[in-house]
This record gives structure tokens, C-alpha cells and sequence, in this order.
């Protein structure tokens, strides 16, 4: 008996240790009474400290306000809790962010990788925003199970792991966004006070930050489940847990393996450049497949999930197809579903169809992707698209991260968008079961990275 109640205790004691060394990597960012360790930067909005909560008071006329600490952090696993008043507003957590003194009449202004507290109806809450610099990264729209995680007027539990190159989140226990991303090693944390703009009457709106410990040492990665869309901003590349979920490369960032010109069994021996990570159309006079001409995949494709990051110049246009079949042989592109790619601002194609719908990620002359703010990004910089069809032929399409549009492929609604379209003499046009990919030559210079798939 006594040595049963030995055996006991020894695991008790163990299980005690093993909690009391977890806690005491954990430590303290706030002590509960004062702000030592932090300071106000750019909007200036009030923090104070009342039983033992950080409060942050919106005031109208000021923009984004921060409360920064003052030491920088790296690696680390960062939790707290958080009350934010309202629906109408947002918060924030920076996570490895910096400061450019500069900015907004020598205020300052703060810029990096945001974890969104976003109790509104879009509810991004857990999402990732680049402040004042890439915007959205990893909108809720890539992980809507986890729309529903964020309780509003409650305190919400966050834990934000910042590991290498990645970067994790969870709400109240429920895993949110992930992203992979080479920018921003180390940098400060901080906590945000959204400028209310011409909201002038939420003034007086509090948020509440409580419970801030982090932990710098013996950091372990938790897992986040196998099928969560992972938003990998190095280029050309797969991570592990893209990797289990099923993609593979389909540009390796060196070669044309994969890519033949369409119509044709080879690669296009000139008007397609590779070079610096980038698959470029190379610029000739603004036509359809007149120098090198479509390139298409040679693998076909039913039920799938396409990404991919392109970059246009100046007045430049193409298109990314999918169920293109090579069945028919038509003067210019091979015909296709399309998810448009071109200037909207500077290119007279915008202009043309009907309501827009040979817009940017518009499926083209057929229907109009809706509108995002803040999206697309300036021309010359890299967007990421992304197209996935179901098994049971629905379709969507992103700007980055966004949705945009969706539709079912061969419905009622479906084939009477194609009676009014150009495409209306095309025999069950679109409807193909499966189909090549096609990168189209327009004759403008549009380059491509990062084009990764997974069949569903």
C-alpha cells in the first residue's frame, strides 16, 4: 500500500514540475498596474491602466493608435484576452512590427503583420493584416469554419505563435490563419486602437486588454488541422503541411517542365521568359497568341484548387483558363473558362462586356467579381488568385484571399450567362469534366510564380 501511495505522489510531484516549468517559460508582458515597457505611438489615443486591464479609448480625429512595447521579440507564443465595445469598430495585435518615425506629420506610423479582432458582420477576427504596407494577407474568407469563433462584447482569448517563417493564430481555442512569410524576423508587439474616420460617434468606445504573456524559449509549434489553407509567401515553394494537404507545384521557379504552347508539343521557343522565380509573357504588340502564344498545362484537371501570384505592367492583359479541352482550333487563345488578369485602370478590355465582367478576376465576359477595398494591389506588385471547383462543379474565385464571385459550372443560371456572352456559339461551353490549365499570351509583359494545386 505504501508504495502505491509512493508511486502516487512521485507522479503527482512530476506532473506538478512539469506545469511549474511550462509557467515559468511563460512570463508577464503587462505586471497588471502599470504600463512600464510600453509606450503610445502614432494616433495618440489614451491607454490606461484600470484593474489590471490595458484600456485603450477611441477618440474621433486621430488614426490608428498603438501601445508598442518597447523591447523587440522574434520567435515566440503570445496569448491574452480581449473586450472590444461595439460591432462597428475593429482592434489589433501587431505581431514583429515596426515604427517609421516619418510618417503622418512625425506621429509616426506603425507597419507589419496584424492579427484582426473584427467583431463586425464580416467577422475576420483572427485574420492576418499587413498594416500600412501588403494589407490583407489571410482573410476569414480562406477559413470561414472560423467565422464563428469570436464572441461579441466578451472577452475572446488569443494566441498568436510567431515561429521561423510562420505565423499562426487561434481564437478562442479554434485554429484561424496560418502564413508562411519571409518578411519581418523580429519587431515589436503591440496593441491597437482603430481610427474611427468619419464614425465620429463611436468616440468614448473602449477596448480592454488583459492576461498578456508570452513565452520566448522551448517554443514548440502546435499543429493546426491537415486541411487549412496555408498562405505561403515564399516563392515557388511548399511547406509541410501543404505538402500532407495534397499540392504540388506546377512551376518550379527554373523550368517549363509541366508546359507545353498550346496546340503544340512543346514549349514556345521564344515569347515566354523564366527567370529571378518568375514565368513571364514576354510583351509583343497587344495581342491574342500572336508571338509565343498560350501555354497550357499538360496535365488536366476536374475538381481542384488552383493558387497562383501574378504581376502585371502597365496597361497589361491575360487570363488564367481552366477546362480548356484543345479540341477546337480557333484564330488566337485556346478557348476556356477564364479568371481575368489585367489593368483595369489603363487597359480599354475593362471597359468592354457587360457590368465589368471583363474586370480583374472576373470570370470572363460572363460574370463580374465583385469589388474588395484595398484590393488589387498597385500594379508592378504580385497578387495572388485562386480558383477552386468542387466535385460538384462549383466554382469560386479569390483576389487575394478574397472571394469574389462563385457559380456552378453547366447550371440553368450558368448556361444562360453564356447565351449573352461571346462564348454563346461554343457548343456546352464550359462544361468540359475536365481540362488543361492555359497562362494566355495578350501580348502584354505578365509574369507568374507560385502555382500550386491540389485535386478534390
Amino acid at each position: 500500500m505504501f508504495s502505491y501511495f509512493k508511486k502516487i505522489s512521485l507522479l503527482t510531484l512530476s506532473l506538478i514540475s512539469l506545469i511549474s516549468v511550462a509557467n515559468a517559460q511563460k512570463r508577464h508582458l503587462f505586471d497588471g498596474k502599470t504600463l512600464n515597457g510600453w509606450k503610445i505611438v502614432a494616433g495618440l489615443a489614451p491607454y490606461a491602466v484600470e484593474n489590471e486591464m490595458i484600456v485603450g479609448t477611441m477618440k474621433a480625429g486621430l488614426p490608428n493608435s498603438f501601445l508598442i512595447t518597447e523591447k523587440e521579440y522574434g520567435d515566440f507564443i503570445l496569448e491574452l484576452d480581449v473586450k472590444l465595445e461595439g460591432v462597428e469598430t475593429n482592434s489589433g495585435v501587431q505581431t514583429r512590427s515596426h515604427l517609421d518615425p516619418t510618417a503622418n506629420n512625425g506621429k509616426g506610423r506603425v507597419f507589419g503583420r496584424q492579427m484582426e479582432i473584427d467583431p463586425t458582420p464580416r467577422a475576420w477576427t483572427g485574420g492576418i493584416y499587413d498594416e500600412a504596407r501588403r494589407l490583407w494577407l489571410y482573410p476569414l474568407e480562406q477559413n470561414p469554419a472560423a467565422k464563428t469563433a469570436y464572441k461579441t462584447e466578451e472577452f475572446n482569448h488569443y494566441k498568436i505563435e510567431c515561429i521561423g517563417n510562420e505565423m499562426k493564430t487561434w481564437v478562442n481555442g479554434i485554429p484561424v490563419s496560418y502564413v508562411i512569410d519571409t518578411l519581418d524576423k523580429s519587431g515589436f508587439i503591440g496593441l491597437q486602437v482603430h481610427g474611427l474616420g468619419n464614425k465620429t460617434y463611436l468616440e468614448g468606445k473602449k477596448v480592454y486588454f488583459k492576461n498578456i504573456n508570452i513565452q520566448t524559449e522551448n517554443l514548440k509549434p502546435q499543429a493546426f488541422p491537415k486541411a487549412t489553407y496555408v498562405v505561403n509567401l515564399t516563392p515557388n515553394t511548399l511547406s509541410a503541411q501543404e505538402k500532407a494537404n495534397g499540392y504540388k507545384l506546377l512551376f518550379d521557379g527554373k523550368t517549363n517542365a509541366g508546359w507545353v504552347g498550346a496546340y503544340k508539343d512543346a514549349f514556345p521557343a521564344k515569347g515566354w521568359d523564366i527567370a529571378d522565380g518568375q514565368l513571364s509573357v514576354l510583351p509583343s504588340n497587344g495581342a491574342e497568341s500572336t508571338n509565343g502564344g498560350d501555354i497550357v498545362s499538360k496535365e488536366q484537371f476536374a475538381a481542384f484548387d488552383l493558387s497562383f501570384e501574378f504581376k502585371l505592367t502597365e496597361g497589361a492583359n491575360s487570363g488564367v483558363k481552366y477546362f480548356v479541352t484543345l479540341a477546337e482550333k480557333n484564330a488566337g487563345s485556346a478557348i476556356g473558362l477564364e479568371y481575368q488578369v489585367l489593368d483595369d485602370e489603363k487597359h480599354p478590355d475593362a471597359k468592354l462586356g457587360r457590368d465589368g465582367n471583363r474586370t480583374l478576376s472576373s470570370l470572363y465576359d460572363l460574370m463580374t467579381a465583385k469589388k474588395v477595398l484595398g484590393s488589387p494591389r498597385p500594379i508592378g506588385t504580385w497578387n495572388r488568385g485562386r480558383v477552386v471547383v468542387y466535385p460538384n462543379n462549383k466554382v469560386e474565385h479569390y483576389l487575394n484571399g478574397v472571394k469574389v464571385l462563385e457559380y456552378t459550372k453547366g447550371s440553368e443560371e450558368f448556361k444562360k450567362l453564356v447565351a449573352i456572352s461571346k462564348y454563346k456559339d461554343w457548343k456546352n461551353f464550359g462544361e468540359a469534366a475536365k481540362g488543361h490549365l492555359l497562362l494566355q499570351d495578350h501580348g502584354n509583359k505578365v509574369s507568374f510564380r507560385t502555382i500550386k494545386i491540389k485535386t478534390l
